[in-house]
């Protein structure tokens, strides 16, 4: 299955990422299809051939939930941002009573 996602570039440190299109078994580094954008998270800048992630997506790849957030924040596609992660409910400290 191709998926749309992020593949890190950059020094040590300073990481930026390219926007791929590449098949879901491949290594993160690995050989990728297409590049159709980069993203560089210390400016904010995310740049994405829109015309290219449309004809992809109607192909039926599918964004990782990163990279579909990306495009949401950007206005490339519309819809509902998906949730990345989820914290775990705190669990209640029970204090026992001593009697003394």
């Amino acid at each position: 299955m191709l998926r749309i996602r992020l593949q890190r570039r950059g020094k040590r440190g300073y990481a930026t990422y390219r926007v791929v299109v590449a098949d879901g078994h491949a290594p993160i580094k690995g050989r990728f299809i297409e590049d159709i954008g980069s993203y560089n998270p210390h400016t904010s800048l995310f740049s994405v051939d829109a015309d290219a992630v449309k004809a992809w997506m109607n192909k039926g790849v599918q964004p990782s939930d990163t990279v579909y957030n990306l495009l949401i924040t950007n206005k490339v596609i519309t819809g509902e941002k998906k949730a990345l992660f989820t914290p775990k409910p705190k669990q209640e400290v029970k204090e026992e009573a001593t009697a003394s």
